[in-house]
C-alpha cells in the first residue's frame, strides 16, 4: 500500500524567497513518492513557457519543492508555470488544470496554459471545444481551423473585494505609483491585476518596479503588475511582470485584464490586439461581460526527468 504523504501549501504569511511575501491557495491534497521517470510536453504561448505534466492517475508527487525544483532553468527543465493535469471534480468539465509557480506557489488563473491545456485535451478527446476546470472556476476552451485557441476566461472582477485591495479604493483609479508610474486600474481575471498607462513603454524599467508594485501593501495576494501604451484604435502594447514569476514573454490573463482596463478608461473598445514581447493575442470583452482570448499554441518538446531531480529534496 502506498504511503499518502500530506503536505499543506505555504500561507500567505509565508516568504516563499522573493522580495516579498508569497501568495498561494491552501488546499489539502495527498502527495505519492515518485517512482519513476516522469513524462512531460514543454510548451509555450507567445514565449510564456509550461512544462504540462499529466498526473490524472493520481501517481506524482509534485508539492512546492519539486516544482522548485523542475522551475530551474540550470539543473531542472525551466518554466513560467508548471501545468498539472488532473482529473476534473466535475461531469461538466474534462479536465482539471493545476498551475504552479516557479517559487512553488499555486496559481489562480493561466491564459496562456489554458489555451495549451486545451490545445492538448481537443487533440485527445479529436474535439473542438472543451471545458478545463481550474481553482477560479470553469473554462470553455474551443479551436479555431487556424490552430489558434480562444479561452472564455469569464467575467472580470472589477470591485476592490474582487481585486482583492486591502481597503476600499476605486479600481479605476488606485492611486498607488514607483518611479512615475502612477495610477493603475485594478482587475481580477481569476488572479490579481493592477494596469499602468504610460506614455512611452520603452522608457520603464519593468524589472526595477515590477517587485515593488506586485509586493505593495495595497495587494494582500500581491498582484500582476501590467505597464500598457495605447499604439492605435484598439491596439496596445503590453510589457508584464507576473507575480511570483517575474518578466515573461506573455500573460493571457493579463492581456485580458489589459483590454478590460483600457475599455473602462475609455481608451479602446472591447475588442483589442494586445501585443506583448512574445507576440499578439486578440481579446473581445463581450457585452455579457465574458472575456474571450485567442492566440496561437505551441509545443517545444516532450522528454521525461529521472526521479533523482527531486530525491534529495
Amino acid at each position: 500500500m502506498r504511503n499518502f504523504i500530506w503536505k499543506s501549501l505555504f500561507p500567505a504569511s509565508r516568504n516563499l524567497g522573493f522580495s516579498c511575501l508569497g501568495w498561494t491557495s491552501n488546499p489539502l491534497r495527498p502527495y505519492l513518492p515518485l517512482m519513476t521517470d516522469i513524462s512531460f510536453i514543454k510548451m509555450h504561448g507567445l514565449g510564456n513557457d509550461f512544462v504540462v505534466i499529466d498526473d490524472r492517475d493520481g501517481a506524482i508527487a509534485l508539492g512546492i519543492k519539486e516544482s522548485r525544483a523542475i522551475a530551474n532553468r540550470r539543473s531542472g527543465v525551466g518554466f513560467d508555470q508548471l501545468l498539472i493535469l488532473e482529473k476534473p471534480t466535475t461531469d461538466a468539465a474534462d479536465v482539471f488544470m493545476r498551475i504552479r509557480n516557479p517559487d512553488g506557489s499555486e496559481a489562480q488563473a493561466c491564459g496562456n496554459g489554458t489555451r495549451c491545456v486545451a490545445s492538448l485535451v481537443m487533440n485527445e478527446l479529436a474535439r473542438d471545444q472543451i471545458v478545463i476546470e481550474t481553482v477560479a472556476g470553469l473554462l470553455t476552451s474551443s479551436r479555431h481551423s487556424d490552430g489558434r485557441v480562444t479561452v472564455d476566461m469569464g467575467q472580470p472582477g472589477l470591485t476592490w473585494r474582487d481585486v482583492p485591495t486591502s481597503r476600499n479604493v476605486d479600481t479605476l483609479h488606485m492611486g498607488i505609483s514607483a518611479d512615475g508610474v502612477i495610477d493603475p486600474v485594478g482587475v481580477n481575471m481569476g488572479n490579481p491585476h493592477a494596469v499602468f498607462f504610460v506614455d512611452d513603454i520603452a522608457a520603464i524599467a519593468l524589472e526595477r518596479i515590477g517587485p515593488l508594485l506586485e509586493c505593495d501593501d495595497l495587494f494582500p495576494e500581491l498582484a500582476n503588475i501590467e505597464i500598457v501604451q495605447i499604439t492605435g484604435p484598439d491596439q496596445v502594447r503590453m510589457r508584464v511582470w507576473e507575480r511570483a514569476a517575474g518578466i515573461t514573454e506573455a500573460c493571457g490573463s493579463g492581456a485580458c485584464a489589459v483590454a478590460v482596463a483600457a475599455h473602462r478608461r475609455g481608451l479602446t473598445g472591447r475588442n483589442v490586439d494586445v501585443t506583448l514581447d512574445g507576440g499578439t493575442l486578440q481579446i473581445e470583452w463581450r457585452e455579457d461581460g465574458h472575456v474571450l482570448m485567442t492566440g496561437p499554441v505551441a509545443t517545444s518538446f516532450e522528454g521525461t526527468f529521472d526521479p533523482t531531480l527531486l530525491a534529495h529534496l
